[in-house]
């Protein structure tokens, strides 16, 4: 069987009522594709807020910690990029699972191929002030002084913050594809491709799932999401292909 590549992003794990079905469903789907899946990689918001204490971790998510635990002790090579809803995992799934850990997007050569991956957040530099509140959330200083207020105050905070943050989200309209020039993440795309050549880009964040040639030899794949679809993203080794699929409807292909 071909050792093929996963890509999956944006699970929101810990929101909504349906929480507990999407982590369940999307812990089946790893076991089925758990033979075939010699990488795995995790674009994320794959959890809604997470932060890590130094003795305390976020309550839940015990099914897909211990899913990621078993696939890696099997030889899976597992990838997490940090999103900016949990950007503060830290160390935590290092240490504990053997997660390599990415907080910006990078490159990697697979099977002869090229792909850009991240997660999408702050790219293109369109939203002021979302950039400020990036920075914010990833200065060494705040994220020290969040760990001496107790978690039994701010966790409640944090998800209440972030469930408002997608209704909005979601009330602008803002899950579809926007155009070239109001696509931050398309606009970083082409600014890196001026200057060195991959094949594939591939991100999360925008919960859009697209196929888009960005230039005659180059794919941008948007993973879509976990949360309002079952979107994941394959490469086969074999025929060096990548495709989007979602879970119920089949191939996603175009914008």
């Amino acid at each position: 069987m071909a050792q093929m590549t996963y890509f999956i992003s944006d699970a929101h794990l810990g929101s909504g009522p349906d929480s507990m079905m999407r982590e369940k469903e999307l812990c089946r789907f790893l076991e089925i594709i758990r033979p075939s899946c010699s990488r795995l990689f995790l674009l994320g918001d794959i959890f809604d807020f997470w932060f890590t204490y130094r003795y305390t971790v976020p309550r839940g998510h015990t099914r897909l910690l211990g899913k990621m635990a078993e696939m890696a002790d099997s030889g899976v090579e597992i990838h997490f990029f940090l999103g900016n809803h949990d950007m503060w995992v830290f160390d935590y799934l290092q240490k504990e699972i053997g997660v390599v850990m990415h907080d910006e997007p990078e490159l990697f050569e697979m099977d002869g191929k090229r792909f850009l991956i991240g997660h999408g957040d702050g790219l293109g530099h369109l939203d002021k002030k979302f950039d400020l509140l990036r920075k914010v959330f990833r200065s060494p200083l705040n994220q020290h002084l969040f760990t001496l207020l107790p978690s039994s105050w701010m966790f409640p905070i944090a998800h209440r913050w972030s469930d408002n943050n997608k209704e909005l989200h979601a009330k602008e309209d803002c899950l579809h594809y926007l155009g070239d020039e109001r696509e931050g993440i398309v606009l970083y795309c082409k600014e890196r491709l001026r200057v060195e050549q991959f094949d594939y880009c591939l991100f999360g964040h925008r919960h859009t799932p697209l196929v888009k040639p960005l230039a005659d030899n180059c794919t941008y794949i948007n993973t879509g999401d976990w949360f309002f679809n079952r979107n994941y993203a394959v490469f086969n080794p074999l025929d060096h292909t990548l495709k989007l699929y979602d879970l119920q409807k089949g191939e996603i292909t175009g914008c």
